[in-house]
C-alpha cells in the first residue's frame, strides 16, 4: 500500500490493480466504498484492456479466439511501483507472456494518482511496445459510499449532472451487454438523477456521445460530497441491483462492452482506441473531496 497524504485528504493506493483504497478527509471520514463483499469486493477497480464485457467472453484478433472476463485482467494484476513522493504516485504494469495469452499485444500501462488539495488526479497512459498497431479500452470503476445513507435502509441518492437538457442512454443487460439503439434518459430532470436500488434493475446506466463531464454526488443538503470530472466518450452509473448497496460507482469509460450479437474483430468493436507502434494514449479524470 501506498499513501498519499496532506493537511485535507489521505489516499491509499494498492499495487494489486494499481486500485485505490481509501480517500479520507482531515476528520477520518471514508468517502471510498470499502469493498463489503456482501454487496461487491472492490473499491476502484482499472478497466483495460476492455471495458464491460466481449460476448461469451470471447473475442477475435485476425480470426484467432482470445477470451477475457468483464472489464479484463488489469484490475487483478501486479503493478509495479515506479514512483513515489508526497504528492503522486505511479504504478506500472508491462505485457508479458501471461498477458499475451488473453491479450496478444506488448503495452505498458502507467497510472498516476496525483494529490492537489481536496482533489485527486487519476491519470492513464498506455503506450504501444508492439510492432503493431494494438486496439484497447480503458476506463475507471470508482465506488463512493452514498452520503447520509445508514445501513438497512433502502437505497435513495441524487447526482447532479451538468447537462441539463434531455440526454439519450444505451439500452443495457444484467449481463452487461448492450444494444447499439438509444433509450431515453428520462430519470435527470434540470440535470438532478435520483436513484434507487430499482435504477439498477437493467445493469448501468451508460451515457455516450460525451453529453457529460461532471458528474457530483449530493448530501441531503444538496451539497456535493464527491465530485467526478472526465473527458471520456462514456459515463456509467451502476450499484448492484436487489442489494441496496450503500455506494454508488460513477464510471469514466474510454469504450464499451460488444453489442449483442457482436462477432467482428477486436479492432472492430465500438469505442476502441488504437495506437501505431510507437504511440501514447493518454488521458486523466479527477476526484474532488467537499471542502
Amino acid at each position: 500500500m501506498v499513501e498519499l497524504k496532506n493537511e485535507q485528504l489521505s489516499v491509499v493506493v494498492s499495487e494489486k490493480g494499481a486500485e485505490l483504497q481509501s480517500i479520507k478527509d482531515a476528520h477520518g471520514k471514508e468517502y471510498l466504498w470499502q469493498a463489503d463483499p456482501q454487496y461487491w469486493g472492490r473499491r476502484s477497480p482499472i478497466l483495460f484492456p476492455i471495458v464491460c464485457s466481449v460476448n461469451d467472453e470471447t473475442y477475435f484478433v485476425e480470426g484467432k479466439a482470445y477470451h477475457l472476463p468483464r472489464h479484463g485482467f488489469a484490475r487483478d494484476a501486479e503493478f509495479q511501483l515506479i514512483a513515489h513522493s508526497d504528492r503522486k504516485v505511479t504504478f506500472a504494469l508491462e505485457s508479458s507472456e501471461e498477458t499475451k495469452k488473453v491479450y496478444p499485444y506488448d503495452f505498458t500501462l502507467s497510472v498516476s494518482y496525483v494529490l492537489d488539495n481536496n482533489k485527486i488526479g487519476v491519470i492513464w497512459h498506455v503506450h504501444n511496445t508492439d510492432i503493431r498497431e494494438i486496439h484497447f479500452q480503458i476506463g475507471g470503476h470508482p465506488a463512493f459510499n452514498i452520503p447520509d445513507m445508514k445501513a438497512g435502509e433502502n437505497q435513495y441518492g441524487r447526482i447532479r449532472l451538468d447537462n441539463a437538457e434531455p440526454m439519450d442512454a444505451l439500452h443495457s443487460y444484467l449481463d452487461g451487454s448492450h444494444d447499439m439503439d438509444e433509450v431515453p434518459f428520462v430519470e435527470a430532470e434540470d440535470g438532478l438523477m435520483e436513484f434507487s436500488n430499482n435504477t439498477w434493475r437493467n445493469d448501468s446506466i451508460k451515457i455516450h456521445k460525451c453529453q457529460l463531464h461532471r458528474a457530483e454526488l449530493l448530501n441531503k443538503a444538496g451539497e456535493a460530497e464527491v465530485t467526478v470530472d472526465f473527458r471520456t466518450p462514456v459515463i456509467a452509473f451502476w450499484s448492484p441491483y436487489d442489494k441496496q448497496a450503500p455506494f454508488v460507482c460513477i464510471e469514466p469509460w474510454y469504450g464499451i462492452g460488444d453489442p449483442r450479437g457482436f462477432k467482428g474483430e477486436f479492432k472492430d468493436k465500438p469505442l476502441m482506441n488504437h495506437l501505431q507502434p510507437g504511440a501514447s494514449f493518454m488521458s486523466k479524470y479527477e476526484i474532488t473531496i467537499k471542502g
